[in-house]
């Protein structure tokens, strides 16, 4: 029997609907391919636009944009079906609740109509470029440059550990327009991959997510029109990322929660079916115990999100609030799958079981979207 937990307070019958057909759609084109993915490092290009065609792709950005229409509520729907399909290839979550929100956000009317449509058809793949070889948490630091000329930028520089880097028709991208100012120095231009001087480095080795394509990219003179500019004047980029970073880290806090429950439905399945010394393991103190505790762990962390869900929707989740659901999230669910992979033995640290693979792929999600110690760092500042 799987966990048992109440449904979540924001559910509604639209996102039943919705929960099946991304789970149907995650089934069919996402679980399949898994194996295949990880060896090359990308997942196939026509998923972004078999994800368009059923509606999967921009769910909260308005209609009037090509999007759904919908609320954080129906990305966060998809995001979960994700997390317990067991795919960490597609990066679904950086195109949909990332980048089309900078866009939304901050582009021009004329770009909004020009670029959401296509990333809501999967015609164009989003990815965004912030961290650099150099740097990685300190925004303030980035080196890569854009230097006015005319109606144009040029931009150089190199970013690192960027999803989608390899299929990314667009990304936004954190620039120095002033590098003596700091923060304020900060901003960010949206370049189009096919503009000369763009080039893609290598799909990284990571230790998981080894279906995703994380690349590095550089920019060698690229040249790109002024109007790319996201915001009506230079330097509000750092201001601009702060104010989308809440909704980057409760999408993390998302799917380490829902990674987190299918986690514990697999150990529970496969306890009760395995034995040792003639009899389920399951059965053993020591294993009814730890999978009491990750049921309490599941539970205690499906109330804070479904909490801050909510807020999130009523627009009232802050830096501090995102900040405590990321920190406290991830660090549970690396506890829980790591207590999971022991009651696996051997099977578990086998990557042709999926609690193998999900125990390499969440070890990230205390680093990116800021460190669990920017976290606190982040928390302590209201205390």
């Amino acid at each position: 029997m799987p966990l048992q937990l109440p449904k979540s307070s924001w559910s509604t019958t639209e996102l039943d609907d919705l929960r099946e057909l991304a789970r149907s759609f995650l089934q069919k084109e996402a679980v399949p391919h898994q194996e295949r993915w990880a060896a090359e490092k990308k997942v196939d290009r026509e998923l972004w636009t078999k994800a368009g065609d059923v509606g999967l792709l921009c769910l909260s950005i308005p209609e009037e944009y090509g999007g759904g229409g919908g609320t954080f509520a129906h990305e966060a729907v998809l995001y979960e079906e994700q997390a317990r399909a067991g795919d960490s290839a597609w990066g679904v979550t950086v195109h949909n609740g990332i980048v089309a929100h900078y866009l939304l956000a901050y582009a021009s009317e004329e770009k909004k109509r020009e670029w959401l449509p296509k990333l809501a058809s999967g015609e164009m793949v989003g990815a965004i470029a912030m961290t650099e070889p150099g740097t990685g948490s300190d925004l303030q630091g980035i080196k890569t440059r854009a230097v006015r000329d005319g109606d144009h930028y040029v931009i150089n520089g190199a970013k690192t550990f960027i999803t989608n880097g390899l299929h990314a028709d667009l990304v936004v991208v954190a620039v120095k327009t002033d590098p003596d100012a700091g923060a304020q120095g900060v901003s960010l231009i949206v370049v189009e991959t096919d503009t000369p001087g763009f080039r893609r480095g290598r799909v990284l080795d990571k230790v998981g997510l080894k279906g995703q394509d994380t690349a590095e990219l550089f920019f060698d003179d690229v040249r790109v029109p002024a109007a790319n500019l996201l915001g009506d004047a230079e330097g509000q980029g750092f201001f601009q990322l702060m104010l989308q970073l809440p909704q980057e880290r409760l999408i993390i806090a998302v799917t380490a929660v829902a990674g987190l429950e299918a986690a514990v439905d697999l150990t529970l399945e496969y306890t009760k079916e395995r034995t040792a010394f003639g009899r389920p393991i399951f059965s053993f103190q020591n294993t009814k115990f730890t999978l009491a505790e990750a049921a309490t762990e599941a539970a205690v962390a499906r109330a804070f999100l479904d909490q801050c869900i909510e807020r999130h929707l009523r627009g009232e989740l802050d830096v501090q609030g995102a900040a405590m659901a990321k920190l406290w999230t991830t660090e549970r669910v690396n506890k829980v799958i790591d207590d999971c992979v022991q009651l696996f033995g051997g099977y578990g640290y086998m990557t042709e079981y999926p609690i193998a693979r999900a125990w390499a792929d969440v070890r990230i999600s205390r680093i990116f979207g800021g460190t669990s110690e920017i976290m606190k760092e982040i928390i302590s500042r209201s205390l």
